[in-house]
């Protein structure tokens, strides 16, 4: 069986294009576990907006990475087409891959990027989204569970009877929420008032959002980072078949970060003096990846 890395880090750092449309929370969080190695596999090289009123000229200016603002309701205002006419969006984004190109970009993180994007972009780069809800749980029809925008995962989990929410990186494809999975982002636990009635509605949409809220704290602004950096260093691979597998293990419903091997050694990590050092990267800051992690997105 062969594998193939879904990139080779022996081509050199990993050049990541950002795709954003609001704050760019998601986006600044990526860039500051780049800034925060040393030898950062990674490098943000560009940033890519559709929204002009997005917050993606004082991100670049604040970091020193190029900017490229193309409003979408614009695009589609000169056109006299609604924005649910996808084969305008097709245009879109072929013009966006052309504005792209220059510079040479392998992955794009879609950091909070609203659109829905199409073939072009799509075939463009190696697409990577932080999805708010556990795509790894599938019904009893095979269908994923907690699809869904903004807090509808968190109300579908917390309808579900879940005790935990995560959040997951997958590989963006044509069907929107059904790209491969990549990670799982650490349990975030629900948390559900006494006497919770989930028919009174505007406390469960209520609920549901400040879960969601925390999740993007607790799983996004952990997972999404740390996908790129385990592309990156060339971590993920896939078979011929499209199956992918992290260090050449498969993982048919994504790598948890919340899964650790088999610990090669005795040595415990020197903060929570709990977490077994596996990595040759732990071994050598005597740090586990979770508090490692902490410490990093603290903020």
């Amino acid at each position: 069986m062969k594998l193939t890395k879904l990139y080779d880090p022996k081509n050199g750092q990993l050049q990541v294009a950002g795709l954003m449309s609001g704050s760019g929370t998601n986006l600044r969080k990526i860039i500051g576990l780049e800034k925060s190695l040393a030898n950062s596999s990674f490098h943000v090289c560009v940033i890519f907006s559709d929204n002009a009123e997005s917050n993606a000229v004082k991100i670049g200016r604040e970091f020193d990475i190029p900017v490229i603002v193309r409003d979408i309701k614009e695009f589609y205002a000169a056109q006299g087409k609604p924005l649910k006419d996808l084969q305008v969006r097709e245009e879109f984004d072929k013009e966006t891959m052309k504005s792209l190109k220059q510079f040479n970009a392998k992955v794009a993180a879609y950091a909070g990027y609203m659109s829905i994007a199409t073939k072009p972009l799509i075939n463009a780069f190696l697409g990577i989204n932080v999805h708010p809800g556990d795509l790894s749980k599938i019904d009893s029809q095979g269908k994923r569970k907690f699809v869904g925008g903004a807090h509808i995962p968190a109300m579908k989990a917390i309808l579900a009877g879940e005790k935990e929410l995560r959040s997951t990186t997958h590989i963006i494809e044509d069907k929107l929420d059904y790209g491969r999975i990549l990670m799982l982002s650490p349990a975030l636990k629900v948390e559900l008032p006494e006497n919770f009635n989930p028919e009174d509605k505007e406390l469960l949409n209520a609920i549901s959002k400040e879960h969601q809220g925390r999740l993007k704290e607790a799983g996004d602004w952990i997972v999404f980072p740390k996908t790129l950096q385990a592309i990156a260093e060339g971590k993920f691979s896939q078979d011929e078949k499209g199956k992918l597998y992290f260090e050449e293990k498969e993982i048919p419903q994504g790598f948890s970060m919340e899964k650790k091997p088999e610990a090669k050694n005795a040595h415990k990590c020197i903060r929570c003096n709990s977490e077994p050092l596996v990595t040759d990267e732990e071994i050598k800051s005597e740090i586990c990846s979770f508090c490692y992690d902490k410490e990093i997105f603290a903020d």
